[in-house]
């Protein structure tokens, strides 16, 4: 079973698994010759295999050095935003990163517990809404985004917030909004936006008639392009694209990575569009989320503000590949590294 729902898909999930479950007990009473299998058959065994859990410590880890996320929403329409700060220690400036959502994901709860991991880890998190609504049209995304940071940045720098870290500043988005994430860092100079040190665009969308020339991603930027498998909502087009031509990236700063489903233990581990969606309440985090988008971007953020990690993010070496051990202990399916997709 897929574990990653939107709020509709949960629900109607949830309905028909009482349907069915009702339905089930009708069919281990009427047929008693197979009572047994179905009793077995619905009732989970404790030796069932299980995904592996966060880890400690490390790029993807629960070794937060906050316990606390102040969030203060700011504009309005295409130009709102969100301010994500870390406080328990409240920090006097941290790094600066952008996240840009995917198309309709309108409020930051669709990816509350990525943005949370993020600020926990010391980082303030600016959360452009860039559409004025979920039918809007695809026209101005780009500056829209782009002008909501700018406004974020003087918001931060009001004497109100932590001070933004303007030299560590990094861009992260899913979807269309990964599409944006690599917009945004082609434009960021022209723009008057800060330099990118890192960019990881996941599961990019770009749109024909909005894009920056990739080509204008600085040199020094970190990157890396991250696609599903088994997405079959916006496939891996658009990641090639802007991996192959973001061409003043050498090879050495930059990965296209393909998450890989599993599917040897309960619940599945999916590589498809919906991945990385992180709802409260709705456990919807799971290994794809630590042992992936988290710990690359976590590491990729590490490598270009502090010099570490870098074996978890780029190069293609076990630590990147790494998705974790199923409880048996079988390693969970690696991520695919390549330079040439």
């Amino acid at each position: 079973m897929k574990k990653k729902y939107n709020y509709i898909s949960v629900i109607v999930i949830l309905l028909v698994l009482i349907i069915g479950s009702f339905q089930a007990g009708s069919r281990v009473l009427n047929e008693e010759d197979n009572k047994i299998h179905h009793f077995e058959f619905l009732i989970k065994s404790t030796d069932d295999v299980t995904q592996p859990d966060q880890p400690l410590d490390g790029p993807g880890g629960s070794n937060y050095s906050h316990y606390g996320v102040r969030k203060t929403r700011y504009g309005f329409g295409g130009h709102k935003y969100w301010i994500f700060e870390p406080f328990g220690p409240e920090p006097e400036s941290a790094p600066l990163i952008v996240f840009n959502h995917g198309f309709t994901a309108l409020n930051p709860i669709i990816y509350r517990e990525w943005i949370h991991h993020i600020v926990k880890r010391g980082n303030i998190v600016v959360y452009p809404r860039y559409q004025r609504g979920i039918l809007a049209g695809f026209s101005e995304f780009n500056s829209n985004a782009i002008q909501a940071v700018k406004e974020a940045i003087q918001t931060l720098q009001d004497g109100n917030h932590v001070i933004p870290e303007l030299d560590k500043f990094a861009i992260t988005g899913h979807s269309l909004g990964g599409g944006i994430t690599a917009n945004m860092a082609a434009q960021a100079a022209s723009e008057g936006l800060p330099v990118p040190q890192a960019i990881m665009p996941v599961q990019p969308f770009v749109l024909n008639d909005e894009n920056a020339d990739f080509a204008d991603i600085p040199a020094e930027t970190l990157m890396l392009v991250v696609v599903g498998e088994d997405d079959t909502v916006v496939g891996d087009r658009s990641g090639r694209i802007i991996f192959e031509n973001a061409t003043q990236i050498p090879l050495s700063r930059k990965d296209f990575i393909i998450q890989v489903t599993d599917t040897y233990g309960e619940p599945d581990i999916v590589a498809d569009h919906i991945a990385p969606i992180c709802l409260p309440f709705f456990n919807t985090v799971d290994a794809m989320d630590y042992y992936s988008t988290w710990k690359l971007f976590d590491a990729l953020t590490d490598y270009a503000f502090y010099g570490i990690n870098e074996e978890y993010c780029l190069g293609n070496t076990p630590e990147q590949r790494f998705m974790g051990l199923w409880s048996d202990g079988t390693p969970v399916n690696e991520l695919i590294i390549t330079d040439t997709p």
